[in-house]
């Protein structure tokens, strides 16, 4: 079970911020290179990103570059720049179709051979953010077998949709549902849009956990800030986990040892349902606890 309760972003161009990124305890670092970057300043990014990729992973977290799109005349250049050994993952920006995974995809599998990075390293991420993007989220999130995680892109959704954005985002309900089905189908990770008023950390919760309902299991941060939060709020509470494991031994010992698939736990049901659900929580603390484990020994 990947976990990827938070993907901070980081422009690429920024020494200040790309200096201090692997001090940031966060699941996955992202160095952006499209949106937080001007066009005159892609070259540069693109060297500092390529020149910092194990540096920045040295806290244990993933190391991920945002490319441009291929709708832009960049990312090519972008890619022969960054896919290099401590890469891993390219994020692809307002993924229109499958065949903008497949084109990733075949420049990704090139770069690996020609400079002799195992085949498979480099993992993507899809970016789903336009109407286009949305229609088609369940054929681009199975495009590729690199595909790890698919996010919602809430600001050039509501762009591309010409809505307004709001901290309550019901007008993204129905999009970030999409994103949170197709991905749980295609058995990748569902990551939330940025929440862009980032010092209002109440309303950087309710949005958070709103998301979580959805199913989404964490989210693109664009402050550090928002790390220790999101890692609270994509994490079990120790209700849940308590909640979890009664149930798991009441149910194999009350229900499975006797030959049941539906049993009355304090005036309620619980069946098979009920019981993978108290099974994905644990799997999923067990693979959070890894995963710090994995950051600590860094």
């Amino acid at each position: 079970m990947k976990v990827i309760r938070s993907s901070l972003y980081i422009p690429a161009n920024n020494p200040i911020f790309v200096d201090k990124c692997a001090k940031y305890p966060a699941d996955n670092i992202t160095f952006d290179i499209e949106d937080a970057v001007p066009p005159q300043e892609k070259d540069n990014a693109r060297k500092m990103a390529a020149a910092n990729l194990i540096q920045a992973g040295s806290n244990g977290a993933e190391v991920y570059v945002r490319v441009n799109g291929w709708h832009t005349e960049y990312t090519n250049d972008d890619l022969e720049a960054v896919v290099l050994p401590g890469l891993a993952g390219i994020t692809l920006p307002k993924t229109r179709n499958v065949d903008d995974v497949k084109r990733l995809d075949w420049k990704i599998s090139e770069l690996e051979e020609r400079r002799g990075i195992p085949a498979g390293t480099v993992k993507i991420a899809v970016l789903l953010e336009t109407a286009e993007g949305i229609m088609n989220a369940y054929p681009i999130c199975t495009a590729s077998p690199r595909i790890v995680a698919a996010f919602f892109g809430a600001v050039d959704y509501c762009a591309d949709m010409r809505i307004n954005r709001t901290n309550e985002a019901p007008e993204q309900m129905v999009a970030r549902t999409i994103v949170a089905i197709a991905a749980r189908a295609a058995g990748i990770v569902a990551l939330d849009a940025p929440f862009a008023d980032y010092s209002n950390m109440d309303a950087f919760r309710k949005n958070t956990l709103d998301g979580r309902q959805m199913g989404f299991e964490g989210r693109m941060l664009i402050n550090p800030s928002q790390v220790a939060v999101a890692h609270e709020l994509y994490s079990p509470t120790p209700e849940e986990l308590a909640h979890a494991e009664v149930i798991k031994k009441f149910f194999e010992e009350e229900g499975l040892a006797k030959g049941l698939a539906a049993v009355s736990l304090d005036g309620k049901m619980v069946d098979t349902p009920v019981y993978v659900s108290a099974l994905n929580t644990l799997e999923f603390y067990d693979a959070i606890q890894k995963q710090e484990n994995r950051s600590k020994t860094k």
